[in-house]
């Protein structure tokens, strides 16, 4: 029933202004697979391209080798799942999700089979004679969802389905899409701005800035490796400090300006000696002891499982610009907090460090992929 999706130098403009320069990627058969970035990255722009609701300047996009450029959207058997639900408030639950059913003009007792096989796989088979109105918002996208899938779509495309949603019942129902998904098998493309939604629900992520992927792998690979300092800064926080190469005797090391060494296995065998490079260091990957970057704590955030500090290390110590330099110490493993004014002294941990180029462009890790 699924398909695989092939874009291929896929390029977009509106006027003489390109959103997606020459993109290409490929999303595999039954895959869950998101676009994640900041607002105006292009995430959406591309979804309705698969769709077929944006026009193609360039490139190609195919399903299973199909190209559909020049199907248009009715035909190109896509279930959609919107931001607003977009049910028909006049109609009850199920009445909504049979309208596709019956638009395709399907025998009553298969409409019913399948309308009701949906009802219950969404969970809203008790309230399939309400009207929209009655339910909550979850309960809404729970009919938006059934009505996407019910019609057995070659691809299901969902853009920023959750965002409508408070913070719990975003958790609920990104659990309640993935069980779905997995359960049905079907090739999804997600569009999110939410980090953790995409992290806690992907199979795959493309990571997007100004059109382009920045970065393409699994949500571990991107957290953890991450291809840029984009990429690093977006998913999850980093702290990024200005440093330099070492490499004397076989062994290689990151100085950081404040002058603390810290020796790393993990580089590429490309860089040099003297090399000036950005270092990245996730806020969690610190621990606190007697060697390694000293600065102060000038505010402090509780959140229960964990307190975030926020620091500030000597001129020059940290690329300029950034939001804020964190620390997260689990309340789950240490006895000593710290207060505002206290000076610490932070070791990062060396096999998680990430290093970039100057420019924060390329990573110098080994076998860090971009896509």
């Amino acid at each position: 029933m699924s398909v695989s999706i092939q874009i291929e130098n896929v390029t977009k403009k509106y006027d003489k202004h390109v959103v997606i320069p020459n993109l290409s990627a490929n999303i595999k058969n039954g895959e869950f697979f998101t676009l994640l970035g900041p607002s105006g990255c292009g995430k959406t722009t591309l979804l309705r391209m698969i769709a077929g609701f944006n026009s193609i300047e360039a490139g190609t996009i195919a399903f299973d080798n199909n190209v559909i450029n020049n199907i248009p959207a009715h035909k190109r058997n896509v279930g959609m799942v919107f931001q607003n639900y977009a049910i028909f408030p006049h109609l009850t639950v199920r009445q909504n999700v049979e309208y596709g059913l019956k638009i395709r003009k399907l025998p009553r007792n298969e409409i019913k089979k399948s309308t009701d096989e949906m009802l219950e796989m969404v969970k809203i088979a008790e309230y399939k004679d309400r009207l929209p109105e009655k339910l909550s918002g979850g309960q809404q996208q729970r009919i938006a969802l059934a009505r996407a899938i019910v019609i057995h779509p070659q691809v299901l495309l969902m853009d920023e389905p959750l965002s409508n949603l408070d913070a719990k019942l975003r958790i609920e129902m990104r659990g309640a899409i993935r069980d779905v998904q997995n359960r049905v098998g079907i090739t999804t493309v997600y569009v999110t701005h939410d980090q953790e939604e995409a992290l806690a629900i992907s199979d795959r992520i493309a990571v997007m800035n100004h059109g382009v992927i920045q970065q393409l792998g699994t949500p571990q690979e991107i957290y953890v490796r991450p291809y840029n300092a984009f990429v690093a800064t977006f998913i999850g926080h980093s702290n990024i400090f200005h440093g330099t190469v070492i490499s004397e005797g076989g062994k290689k090391a990151v100085k950081f300006n404040d002058g603390y060494v810290c020796e790393m296995s993990t580089l590429s065998e490309s860089v040099t000696h003297g090399q000036k490079v950005a270092i990245a260091v996730r806020s969690e990957e610190f621990s606190v002891g007697e060697r390694g970057l000293k600065c102060v704590i000038e505010g402090r955030t509780f959140a229960g499982k964990y307190i975030n500090y926020f620091l500030k290390f000597d001129e020059g110590v940290c690329l300029d610009g950034q939001a804020s330099i964190e620390f997260s110490q689990d309340l789950g493993h240490v006895d000593v907090m710290y207060d505002v004014g206290d000076t610490i002294t932070l070791s990062p941990n060396a096999a998680k460090i990430n290093v970039f180029t100057e420019d924060l462009e390329h990573s110098l890790i080994k076998d860090v992929k971009q896509i």
